[in-house]
Order: C-alpha cells, then sequence, then structure tokens
C-alpha cells in the first residue's frame, strides 16, 4: 500500500483502518473474482447464477459500499469525502469493472435520495439501502444508438444550440394518466444493464425535439416492455457486464419520474459531478496497481546483467509514473471533497462541473499513460495474459471513452470555463 502524506489521515486510526480494511477485500475478494471474469470467454457466464460476479456485489452490499451516494436521511453509509474517496481508490486498485458495477447500482436509488418525491423512497431507495443479497441491482441509462456522449453537453447551456439542432433523443416518455409511458432504445454500453433490476433512464419529454427537454426516471425492468440485450463482448472491463435496454410502451407511476423540466440540465449536471469524481477516484486506484506491477517487475526482471530498475531510464519512468499517481490521488480527492460539501453536506447543488470533470479526465489519463508505461516496461510479457498489467491496460484504455469521451468532457469543462470562470 502506498506511503499516506495527508497528515488527516495519518493521525486519524479510523481512516487508516477503513483504507486497510477497503484494500484488504479489493486484494482477498474482488481482484482474484476480477482476473476470473476478465478471462470468461463468453460474456454471459459473467451474470450466470453462482458467477464470482453476485458473490462479489454481495460482500460489497454487505459492508455497505452499495449506499455511499445514497443521502445519509434515507439510509446511506454516511462517509465524508475523504473516507468515500479512500474506499474507491482501494477498490478502483482491485478491480475498476466490479467497482463501476458497485458505483451504477447506486444510480437509482441515489437520486431518489436526493431528488425523489411521494412513494419512490419506500420503493425504491429503501429496499435497495436494506438488500445485502443483490436481489435488488441497479444501472445507469444514458446512451443511445444515435447520442453518446451529447447527453453531457445538455449541462453546459451556451451549448445547448447545438444540443437542439441536432439530437432530438430516442428514448421518449409521454403522459398516460396518472403515470408515464416509454419507448425507444438505449444503447449496449450500459453497465450492469443485463444483470440489472432496475435502471435510472435518461428521456425526453414531449415535444420530443431535443435531448435539452429530458427528464430522468427510475424503471423497474421486470415489466412487459422491457428488453434487455446479453452481455457484449469487449476490450476492457469485461469483469462489468455490459449491454442494451430497450422499451416497448413500458408504464411507470408518476413519481418515478425523478427529476424534469426546468430542473433537468441543473441537477443532472450535479449527479455528473458525483459520478466524474468517482472516475477520478477509482482510475487513479487503477494507476497505483499499474505503476506497483511495474515496480515489482522491474526489481525482478533482469536485463543487461542487473535488475531493470538499476537502469537509470527505468528509474527515470518509475519516477514519473509515481509523480503522476500521487498528483491524481490530491487532486480528484480535493474535488471530491468540494463535491461532496455542495451535495451532501450544504445541499446546495451548485458543485463545480469544470472541477468535477477534470477530476474524471485527469484521473483516466493518469491511468491511461501508467498503465501504458507498466505495461512497456513489462516488454513482451505484458501482451500476455500472465501478468496482470495486460488488464489494467486494457481497463485503462475503457476509461478514455467512458462516462462520456474525454474528448467531449474536456470540451464541456472549456465552455463552463469560458462561461463561467
Amino acid at each position: 500500500m502506498y506511503f499516506e502524506i495527508d497528515p488527516a489521515i495519518k493521525a486519524g486510526k479510523g481512516l487508516s483502518l477503513l483504507r486497510e480494511e477497503a484494500h484488504r477485500f479489493a486484494e482477498e475478494v474482488m481482484r482474484p473474482a476480477a482476473e476470473k471474469l476478465d478471462r470468461m470467454s463468453d460474456p454471459e457466464k459473467v451474470i450466470e447464477e453462482g458467477s464470482p460476479y453476485w458473490d462479489v456485489l454481495k460482500q460489497m452490499k454487505k459492508l455497505g459500499y452499495h449506499t455511499i451516494f445514497i443521502d445519509p436521511d434515507y439510509g446511506g453509509l454516511g462517509v465524508n469525502a475523504m473516507e468515500a474517496h479512500i474506499i474507491f481508490e482501494e477498490l478502483g486498485w482491485g478491480s475498476v469493472g466490479l467497482t463501476t458495477a458497485i458505483g451504477v447500482d447506486q444510480i437509482p436509488p441515489a437520486v431518489a435520495s436526493l431528488f425523489g418525491m411521494g412513494d419512490v423512497i419506500e420503493k425504491v431507495t429503501e429496499p435497495f439501502v436494506r438488500d445485502t443479497e443483490a436481489k435488488y441491482h441497479g444501472c445507469w441509462g444514458v446512451t443511445e444508438p444515435d447520442c453518446g456522449s451529447d447527453y453531457i453537453m445538455v449541462c453546459e447551456e451556451s451549448f445547448l444550440p447545438y444540443v437542439k439542432e441536432l439530437h432530438p433523443g430516442q428514448v421518449r416518455a409521454d403522459k398516460d394518466g396518472d403515470g408515464w409511458v416509454i419507448n425507444g432504445p438505449k444503447s449496449s454500453w450500459i453497465s450492469s444493464a443485463p444483470a440489472a433490476t432496475h435502471v435510472g433512464l435518461h428521456v425526453t419529454l414531449p415535444p420530443h425535439d431535443s435531448l435539452a427537454t429530458g427528464a430522468f426516471c427510475i424503471v423497474p425492468l421486470d415489466q412487459e416492455g422491457v428488453t434487455k440485450g446479453k452481455p457484449i463482448d469487449k476490450l476492457g472491463l469485461r469483469d462489468d457486464p455490459q449491454g442494451d435496454i430497450a422499451f416497448d410502451n413500458v408504464h411507470i407511476p408518476d413519481d418515478y419520474m425523478i427529476i424534469r423540466p426546468p430542473f433537468y440540465e441543473f441537477r443532472i449536471g450535479q449527479i455528473i459531478c458525483v459520478t466524474s469524481c468517482f472516475m477520478g477516484a477509482i482510475f487513479t486506484g487503477l494507476a497505483r496497481a499499474a505503476f506497483e506491477e511495474a515496480l515489482r517487475y522491474s526489481k525482478h526482471r533482469v536485463q543487461g546483467g542487473k535488475p531493470l530498475c538499476e537502469h537509470q531510464s527505468v528509474k527515470q519512468k518509475l519516477y514519473k509514473m509515481f509523480e503522476k499517481v500521487e498528483s491524481s490521488r490530491y487532486y480528484t480527492r480535493k474535488v471530491m471533497e468540494h463535491v461532496w460539501e455542495k451535495i451532501y453536506i450544504e445541499k446546495t447543488y451548485d458543485a463545480s462541473s469544470r472541477h468535477a470533470l477534470s477530476a474524471q479526465i485527469y484521473g483516466t489519463n493518469t491511468a491511461f499513460e501508467v498503465a501504458h508505461e507498466a505495461l512497456q516496461l513489462h516488454g513482451g510479457y505484458g501482451l500476455t495474459k500472465d501478468f496482470l498489467v495486460e488488464k489494467l491496460f486494457r481497463d485503462a484504455r475503457a476509461s478514455l471513452i467512458m462516462d462520456g469521451a474525454n474528448d467531449v468532457l474536456s470540451l464541456a469543462a472549456a465552455y463552463n470555463i469560458v462561461d463561467e470562470y
């Protein structure tokens, strides 16, 4: 484990124990399961009964990790930003795929706990909080066959003309008596969708002319009219099943429509602030894992008559990797503290989106750069499945287009900087 220089953590025995427990779980439970899931030739086996996926999910729920994003007033774990970041970095060190699964699991109940009214707290949030057997499993339905990272741009006011002109949205909700009826397809990139029981779903409302006339609702996936696709076969994050969902006249109660105009762009922007911090933290964990693998290998692999780490050029590479990991940790941690304060403590919901987006961009870019260098130091062995670094590299590559492509995320942050800095 890394050497902590933050005095608040070094002085607090509780924080050190929290980190040690999360690391133990990541090392002993998550990482072995993730390697097994990653090597399954058939993606459908990942979600079969008895799969390690379900075992890890149940154990994470028993530890309360599925409630970190949920408002403490409704049963959330009640950790502060420092504690949340410590947990997520360690879990990301173990497996960013499985950590993504427990992250999206929280989207339906967490958004309901922050913005929901009526029966949705009792019917969705409370059962999710109590669940320790993975009876309930959430996912986040954002992207569509024709709409990907564009959803991020909805939250930036100056970019709305582009969104309104090009993207009417494909999943639509229309009023139907005292509820809503939903139609349309979501794409194959929905993490945990093939295994999920509920989805936090982005839809458009009448007149269905733009993603900007959007809303966020919760849809139970056991209803008639819901079709879940099979898990897709993919390069990275193979331990987190992804697939499509289609809706054909699916009904939900009115109070399951959680976020509506005129609050959609504002509140969704704040949700993205939370998820961006999450991404920054878990991929800092992956970057650290890649650095540690490279350091370990360089101490044992002999080239030119001595261990790799005794070569000056390798020492320089190891230093740069260390520098990136440490700077990623402290920047993403600081941004998470800011977002936590605005959303969970003050409840003003005015966290800085440019900082949150940059935490995700910086954390994921760092993960890829460090994993790339770590694989390079392994030489040809880094291309084989005999070494963990091969999986870390594939997972790090996926992060650059995960939860919004970094190109679009940086553009969204740039619009925010120009408009509000």
